[in-house]
């Protein structure tokens, strides 16, 4: 493993932007401890379901090897979970990966893949079964915050994502890092992974309405 460890976002159309921001605000301020790639199908922007763009530095083929893979979640994922680059991207670089993690519906992405097959996952709970419907080989935990399975970390929706980085910047760095960084960004860390106040609402949502709240309807 080199000293500096390189982390790849994965960006596509519609994707939600806390989602990445979050966990790349926490990951970011590992200085030179952690090399953070944005990668997409395509290089350039990536354009948000909420309308700001993130720029991809690398398409899926410039991507430089990555220790760690993350994937947001979105609307977007509905598209993803069928794309068959994404996909094999995702089937290419895992192997090699020291850990996946994903927030939101992004684990119905690495669902969809096969390389979280045999692992326990979670995601948000609102839309708890688009992750569900894309395998039987993984143990969906409908009530968590985040869930650390050997190498695969998965989060519940959008701002659990922060607290899932935290808990794997304690996993390679450290406790005291990861509370350096909680205190260093104000944010307070949510420790239990088995604390989920959204479990309550699991598949009440409704993207009809998600989309007239975003204006997109």
């Amino acid at each position: 493993m080199a000293e500096t460890r390189t982390l790849g976002a994965i960006l596509f159309n519609d994707f939600e932007l806390l989602d990445a921001c979050g966990p790349l605000e926490m990951f970011g301020n590992l200085g030179n401890d952690l090399r953070i790639v944005t990668i997409a199908e395509s290089r350039g922007p990536v354009k948000s379901v909420q309308g700001p763009s993130l720029l991809a530095e690398e398409d899926f083929d410039s991507a430089p090897p990555l220790d760690i893979i993350l994937v947001p979640g979105g609307i977007g994922t509905n598209t993803e979970q069928g794309n068959p680059a994404m996909l094999a991207f995702l089937r290419e670089r895992a192997p090699a990966a020291e850990l996946l993690t994903s927030v939101c519906t992004g684990s119905a992405v690495l669902a969809a893949s096969g390389v979280i097959a045999g692992s326990a996952a979670t995601s948000n709970k609102l839309f708890f079964d688009l992750a569900r419907s894309q395998s039987d080989d993984v143990e969906w935990r409908e009530s968590a915050r985040w869930v650390e399975d050997r190498r695969v970390f998965t989060s519940s929706g959008v701002s659990a994502g922060i607290d899932m980085a935290l808990a794997v910047i304690a996993r390679l760095f450290g406790t005291e890092r990861a509370e350096q960084v909680a205190v260093m960004t104000e944010y307070s860390w949510h420790r239990d992974a088995d604390s989920d106040p959204f479990e309550a609402y699991l598949n009440q949502g409704n993207l009809n309405d998600y989309l007239r709240a975003l204006g997109r309807a």
